[in-house]
């Protein structure tokens, strides 16, 4: 397959649009990124591209319609490149149990993340630190399950459940530093403290991760824009 034709709209603070990035990165697949500027508003291809949610990423792949959403982007690009190293397991089961897990991360745990920086008090951040702790937990026992000791959750190598919960690390780490701890550590999670630096070390993620300061910088805008229309619709 021609790899020239390949196109991803993505946006640099995005952990969905490092996730494609990441894949395309194991495929060793040549790709124009298209950083979308979200904050300043969507582009026309975007619109375009992804007319039902106009929501990044977005994977182009020659005169092909679009992809979209995340991880079926993964898996796509797992199925279109399959001469290059697997991203899914080959076992079924193996396979099945990687993508509970992703869609946990997406519809359980990364929202609890993003709750801590919005929450309304005390009581409520400690509610939403708790759940995300206990979500670390279960991740620490998953990878123990899934990795059979070594590197990854994909074995040897990053696979499909590395990308969905390597793509949060990024703002994981920004969590910790505006709350002044630590979530993944060697005491409570040694399995995913090491995984975390093996992951973000690795030579198809360490381009795509975004800095951390300038992560930090971005999450304070966001959370200062969220809690002034919070102040606004009290107001109304």
């Amino acid at each position: 397959m021609a790899t020239s034709e390949v196109k991803l709209l993505g946006s640099w603070p995005s952990p969905y649009a490092m996730r494609p990035r990441i894949a395309l990165n194991i495929k060793s697949v040549d790709y124009e990124y298209i950083d979308e500027k979200l904050w300043e508003g969507k582009s026309q291809l975007l619109f375009q591209s992804n007319p039902v949610y106009k929501k990044i990423p977005v994977l182009i792949h020659g005169h092909l319609k679009p992809i979209c959403e995340s991880l079926i982007i993964v898996q796509y690009i797992d199925e279109a490149w399959s001469s290059g190293p697997s991203i899914l397991p080959s076992d079924p089961y193996e396979r099945a149990v990687a993508r509970f897990w992703a869609a946990y991360l997406d519809d359980k745990w990364f929202p609890a993340v993003k709750s801590i920086g919005v929450a309304k008090g005390e009581e409520e951040k400690k509610a939403a630190i708790a759940q995300v702790e206990q979500g670390l937990g279960l991740m620490e026992e998953a990878f123990g399950q899934c990795s059979k000791g070594k590197a990854f959750f994909g074995g040897d190598e990053i696979g499909y459940l590395d990308i969905a919960f390597g793509s949060f690390l990024g703002w994981l780490r920004v969590t910790e530093r505006f709350n002044e701890m630590k979530l993944i550590d060697e005491a409570n999670t040694p399995g995913l403290a090491h995984w975390a630096d093996s992951f973000c070390s690795h030579a198809a993620v360490k381009d795509v991760m975004p800095d951390t300061d300038k992560l930090a910088e971005f999450g304070k805008m966001v959370i200062a824009k969220i809690k002034a229309a919070g102040a606004a619709a009290q107001r109304h």
